[in-house]
Formats: structure tokens, C-alpha cells, sequence
């Protein structure tokens, strides 16, 4: 081939690149999405927590710009709404479980995590891992089981609540009326989640399992474990006063714009964020106590709020699936909810470019959590260079940061799903700084390196939704099997 038909091919080949980035710029309105930030992460919605009143705020105000876009709502759907039962569940006024001559103490060794009141002496019954299994020719009836956290190989923090859950249930099931679980994984330490869970928590309502006491205590000293797996402790004394709980209604916030091509439409790429923050909290040095958000994960919202009116005006080949996750914050609540009830049957959902963040350090970049794990690399690799940035993988894997957020209920269904996060090269000073603090605010956000971002979301959103080929995982990735029996021979 001589040099000027290579010099031919290369300009038809990169023409339908140009196009997309000249249409993303062509749509995207840097006031209009800065202003839907500065609302987001405003004073006015007190950090956007749940549990709060002021999260209603934040639910309309994205519902109406998914609908003002041009969005569609989703059968089975209320409006632009999944609503989900939570259950508010509150520390007790006193918390003990006595184990042999070992008192454990709520705050301190002890969490009550749910559950009602309760007070006496019981039978108890270890239960390993409480996997179905373990539950397996046991009787358990009008006994108090005690477990482990999380299960082999399963400790990520989603895994450990979701696990949680799934015990309980089958807690209620085997006629037990509480469940106990060491907490005794060594790479996290007690005081980090007696600091965070020691506080009002949020669930999803399980009907009567929730009403069984769910405890966590810090991992047994040696005797006691040899005691548990010998026999020879076969009762415990609980004794809880004062819990209280209350149910709420939580809202993931969906919708969905239908594709062009008539096979291709079938087919789902979701585009997705949580919305939810911290709330407010303990006062910075300058006396703030709003947990704004603005990182995390106010930029990410505006990014799918973004992506809705762009593809309302620019629907590609496949369909897109809108959603914005509520209570990530609490434990990927919002994700799981829809993961374990969808309104899009999970197989037809081929790939999910979510967005979490904690921050930045490097506005040259975008971290890609997950990148290197999927057929896709390519296609957000270019995207994302159209815009002079750069797609790096992950650089701190110690943080586990992709089991903690809402890609990974997905991943663990079989669906290809990376986060599409702001770019840092390590989860340094400069991200702490930020990271779940007052300090989350616009007012210090690089906005001319966000609207980069939010447009290198929609042109990579974009190239998946049009690719030629189906994204798949990479070969021996660990979720490469269920993602087989997810779609089968498609």
C-alpha cells in the first residue's frame, strides 16, 4: 500500500472519531453542568445522606433533569424512581454479650448492627461461615448462632454486609433468634469499624429476619475460640436495651434512552453513580460540619445527568441505562437493591461504565479502576485521549477500591464493570484531604479539569454503545465465569 493510500485510510478511519468528540463538544454546556455541581454538593442538601431529609431534594432535582432531558422512564418504575425498603436501626442505649467469663460491650468490643431489643440466656450454636451448608442438619431453633464475617475468600466490605444479610435469612429460616459474628479479618482494623458503624446504620428491610439481634464483636481471644470449637461454650447471656428502628423508603433514580440499531437496541450499556454522601459530621478546624460531596460523588452524578442529554440527542447503537445509586455510602445499598431486582433483566445489561471517586491528584489523567479487565480498554483509552488526558489503571490495588464501590454488584453477576474515576497516581495526602471531609467542596475543584471529565465520560460511554463487538472479561479474570452463565452463548 503506497503512502498516500495509508495517509487515505487513516482519515477515513479517524472521521467517525472526530465526529463523536465534535458532537459531545457541540451539546455540552459548561455552565448548565456546573450548576447542576454547585447544586448537588450545596450547603442545602447537608451532604445528601439518606437517612436525611434534604436527600429529597437531591432526588427530584436529578429525577426532573433526567426528565427534562429527554429521558425515558423504565417500565416497572415508579416515575423516574426504584424505591427501596430501608430500615433505620439505631445503637442501643446498652449493649452486652457474655461469652464464658468474657463480657463484650457495646462501642467497645460489641455492635449491635440491627435487630430488637433482647435480654437473657441462651443456647449457642457455632455455625462456621453460615453458608447454607453450614446450616445443613443443625438444629437451630430458639438458639443464637455465631459465625464468622464475610465468608472464604469474600471480605470486601459489600461482601461482608451482604453476607450479613443472607445469614439472617437463613438465621430466620433454621427458627434462630440472633446472630453473632466475629469480626476477625487483620487487614482492618476493629476501631476503624466500631468508628463507623458505632452510629445510626441503614438496610434494606428484610421483613422479620431484620428483627433478629445481628451483632458483630471483635475476634475472640484464644481460649474462648478453643472452647467454641471443642463444645464447651454452649450459651451466652445477651442483654440489649433501648434499640430502635424505623422503616424508611430509598430511591435509586433510573432511566433509559432507546438505541438505533434494531438487534443492537436490545442491549444495554448503564451508565451509573452514586448520589448519596456522608451527611453531616464532626466540624473541621474552620467549624464546617457539611460533608458536601463534591468529589465524592457529586462529579460523577453530574457526569450521567450529562450523559442523559447528550444520548436523549444522540442515541447510539445500543440502549442506555440511567442510574444513580442511593446509599453507597451505607454499603452499595442502592446498587445491590437493583443488582438483586432488576428492572432490566441483568443479561441484557452488556456493560457498566459506573462512577465513584475520592479525588484527585493528577488532572492529566483518569484512573480507570478495573482497566485491564475487559475487552473495552481501547475504545475509553482513545476516548479519553481525545480530550488530552490519559486512562491508567489502578495505582493503590491496597485500597481494594474496586469491591467498594457499586461496579462491584455488578462484576459479581457477571457484567463487565469498571469505574470511570477522577485521575490520581496514588491514594496520597492530597485525596485524604478531601476524602469523606467538610472540605468536598466546588469552591476547590478544578472545574475546567471536570468538564474534561464529564466529557470524556459521555465519548466513552459512546464508543462502548456503538463498539462492533460485545465486551467481555478479560480471560482467567475472576468473574469471567459467572459472566458465562450470565449471558450464555450471546
Amino acid at each position: 500500500m503506497n503512502k498516500t493510500c495509508i495517509a487515505l485510510t487513516l482519515v477515513l478511519l479517524a472521521g467517525p472519531a472526530l465526529a463523536q468528540k465534535k458532537a459531545v463538544e457541540k451539546n455540552f454546556n459548561p455552565k448548565e453542568a456546573i450548576h447542576h455541581f454547585t447544586f448537588l454538593a450545596s450547603d442545602e442538601l447537608m451532604g445528601r445522606d439518606p437517612i436525611r431529609p434534604e436527600i429529597e431534594l437531591a432526588e427530584k432535582y436529578i429525577a426532573e433533569q433526567l426528565k427534562k432531558y429527554g429521558a425515558s422512564q423504565i417500565p416497572g418504575a415508579t416515575g423516574y424512581f426504584q424505591e427501596i425498603p430501608f430500615r433505620v436501626s439505631s445503637p442501643p442505649k446498652t449493649g452486652t454479650v457474655t461469652l464464658a467469663d468474657q463480657q463484650f460491650t457495646q462501642g467497645e468490643d460489641l455492635l449491635v448492627l440491627d435487630g430488637l431489643a433482647m435480654k437473657g440466656d441462651y443456647s449457642l450454636v457455632d455455625i462456621g461461615f453460615g453458608l447454607e451448608e453450614d446450616f445443613e442438619g443443625k438444629d437451630l431453633s430458639g438458639k443464637i448462632l455465631i459465625s464468622n464475617v464475610g465468608a472464604p475468600n469474600r471480605f470486601s466490605p459489600a461482601d461482608l454486609f451482604a453476607l450479613g444479610r443472607e445469614k439472617l435469612v437463613r438465621a430466620k429460616q433454621a427458627g434462630a433468634i440472633g446472630l453473632i459474628e466475629r469480626f476477625n479479618i487483620p487487614s482492618v482494623p476493629w476501631q476503624l469499624v466500631s468508628n463507623f458503624l458505632n452510629r445510626t446504620t441503614l438496610g434494606i428491610d428484610q421483613g422479620e429476619s431484620s428483627n433478629l439481634p445481628y451483632i458483630w464483636i471483635k475476634d475472640m481471644d484464644n481460649s474462648l475460640r478453643d472452647k467454641l470449637s471443642e463444645g464447651k461454650l454452649t450459651r451466652t447471656a445477651l442483654e440489649i436495651e433501648g434499640k430502635t428502628n424505623r422503616s424508611i423508603t430509598g430511591k435509586n433514580i433510573v432511566g433509559w434512552i432507546e438505541g438505533t440499531d434494531p438487534e443492537l437496541k436490545d442491549e444495554f450499556v448503564m451508565l451509573s453513580a452514586h448520589y448519596d454522601h456522608v451527611g453531616v459530621g464532626t466540624p473541621d478546624q474552620t467549624g464546617d460540619s457539611i460533608y458536601n460531596g463534591a468529589r465524592d460523588n457529586a462529579v460523577g452524578t453530574v457526569a450521567v445527568i450529562n450523559a442523559a442529554k447528550y444520548f436523549a440527542k444522540n442515541p447510539p447503537k445500543r440502549s442506555i441505562l440511567l442510574a444513580l445509586w442511593t446509599a453507597e455510602e451505607k454499603g452499595l445499598l442502592g446498587s445491590a437493591y437493583f443488582a438483586d431486582n432488576p428492572l432490566v433483566p441483568l443479561n441484557k445489561i452488556i456493560y457498566n461504565l459506573n462512577i465513584d471517586n475520592g479525588g484527585y491528584n493528577d488532572t492529566s489523567v483518569i484512573t480507570v479502576i478495573g482497566l485491564g479487565r475487559t475487552s473495552v480498554d481501547a475504545e475509553i483509552e482513545s476516548a479519553v485521549s481525545e480530550f488530552g488526558l490519559e486512562a491508567i489503571p489502578d495505582p493503590s490495588p491496597e485500597q481494594g477500591l474496586y469491591d467498594r464501590s457499586d461496579n462491584v454488584n455488578f462484576a459479581k453477576k457477571g457484567i463487565p464493570a469498571p469505574t470511570f474515576s477522577l485521575g490520581f497516581q496514588a491514594f496520597d495526602d492530597e485525596i485524604q484531604k478531601y476524602y469523606h471531609k467538610p472540605g468536598d467542596e466546588v469552591d476547590n475543584f478544578d472545574l475546567e479539569y471536570a468538564v474534561k471529565y464529564w466529557k470524556s465520560y459521555i465519548l466513552s460511554a459512546e464508543r462502548v454503545a456503538n463498539w462492533d463487538q460485545k465486551p467481555v472479561w478479560k480471560a482467567g479474570d475472576k468473574y469471567e465465569d459467572v459472566s458465562k452463565k450470565l449471558y450464555g452463548d450471546q
